[in-house]
């Protein structure tokens, strides 16, 4: 089983960017649906955008054109670039995997995620 964990958060103002990263222990080519999720304080985790191995992309209306998402399967890594961050994107991020983009159901255990928080 490939392990997922994140980093890159951190504290950032208002219209600041982030970019966040998710590193696998193992090879990334065969993973057919890579997400990133979020989770807000007193809030459930939502699905902010995934990538396909096909490199097709789907964002949360939310994020939509402010937030980036890709892959270099060469480093196994996965990034999500956050620009013109909100307060309202404070939350801790997590990255899992999925069989496939009509699958809901995340196949990786959650790592600890990484904190980000926007200050107004």
């Amino acid at each position: 089983q490939v392990q997922l964990v994140e980093s890159g958060g951190g504290l950032v103002q208002a219209g600041g960017s982030l970019r966040l990263s998710c590193a696998a222990s193992g090879s990334i080519v065969d993973i057919s649906v890579m997400d990133w999720y979020r989770q807000a304080p007193g809030k459930q985790r939502e699905l902010v955008a995934y990538i396909t191995s096909g490199l097709s992309t789907m964002y949360a209306d939310s994020v939509k054109g402010r937030f980036t998402i890709s892959r270099d399967n060469a480093r196994n890594t996965m990034y999500l670039q956050m620009n013109s961050l909100k307060p309202e994107d404070t939350a801790v991020y997590y990255c899992n995997r999925r069989k496939n983009r009509f699958d809901p159901s995340p196949m990786a255990r959650w790592g600890k995620g990484t904190l980000v928080t926007v200050s107004s």
